[in-house]
């Protein structure tokens, strides 16, 4: 997908490490101009400099300290990018935190509330700041990162599951809300990957995360986990036209096989696949509970 983002320009959050980082290397490569932001200056900055050195004569790559779930510096977080990128076509929003760990009823409130900040609010906040834009010009690229916790229940994780819960259906809800205007948005779960947010797992251990899920994420250190560039490939594809008319989609970069869909357009946007939905008796070939 060599050059395909040649002349767009994206705002990428928490990308001073992980998948942010690898995101904002693709997109670099497939020739955009690129804002990353974080809440650490110095990994921000050192990351930024290893990031300028894959530019080309021309190409930007510019860093910005942001703490994207407050109001006041996301939306100047966006105005700085229009300015200095000279617009923006693509929003990734990558900033996220796994949270407290343990018993809801025992975990700090604070902790739990922040988390939901960060997650899901810091995104809305992105969103708003950007939509604007994005109508004026009738075109724009939405990419949120969700995850397994937007498809199955962690205990012991709850602010962290509820809040990719409810990023997915806020996508949902947005994509219908800014079709009209060219604006696709959509959710993507990039596999479970071997980042700093696996540590914070292991250092956590089985007595707050529980037994089940601290073997799990041992397996998964021990077996590298899924690659990053399932994930940044993934957001590459949707960041580009070849998505161009998907939206509102919750996409898993490890099991879905998202380079066919475009050939499947109708199918896809025509029907519920690939979204969040509740599951019936009916639906497990039950015959009671339905009417």
């Amino acid at each position: 997908m060599t050059g395909v983002l040649i002349g767009k320009k994206a705002i990428i959050t928490g990308a001073g490490t992980g998948l942010g980082f690898e995101i904002a290397k693709d997109y670099l490569a497939a020739g955009a101009d690129v804002l990353i932001c974080g809440r650490n200056i110095e990994v921000l900055r050192k990351s930024g400099e290893q990031l300028s050195q894959l530019t080309s004569p021309g190409q930007k790559i510019i860093w910005r300290q942001a703490d994207v779930s407050k109001p006041h510096e996301a939306n100047t977080l966006v105005a700085d990018a229009l300015n200095r990128l000279g617009g923006c076509h693509i929003l990734v929003n990558n900033a996220g935190v796994y949270g407290p760990k343990g018993e809801s009823e025992k975990v700090d409130w604070e902790s739990w509330v922040d988390t939901i900040q960060i997650n899901l609010m810091g995104s809305v906040l992105m969103c708003r700041a950007l939509i604007p834009h994005f109508k004026s010009q009738k075109y724009g690229k939405i990419i949120q990162l969700s995850g397994g916790g937007a498809t199955q229940p962690m205990p012991l994780i709850s602010a962290y599951a509820v809040s990719k819960a409810a990023v997915v259906r806020f996508v949902e809800s947005l994509a219908e809300e800014v079709r009209e205007f060219g604006i696709d948005i959509n959710s993507i779960a990039p596999g479970a990957l071997n980042t700093g947010m696996l540590e914070e797992i292991l250092i956590a251990g089985p007595e707050k995360v529980g037994v089940d899920f601290y073997k799990k994420s041992l397996k998964q250190k021990e077996s590298g986990g899924s690659p990053l560039d399932l994930g940044s490939n993934l957001a590459l594809f949707l960041a580009s036209a070849k998505s161009d008319g998907i939206s509102g989609k919750l996409i898993s970069a490890v099991w879905d096989k998202w380079d066919d869909f475009p050939s499947h357009f109708d199918d896809l946007m025509g029907s519920d696949v690939y979204t969040l939905r509740r599951i019936t008796a009916k639906d497990r070939s039950y015959s009671w509970g339905d009417k």
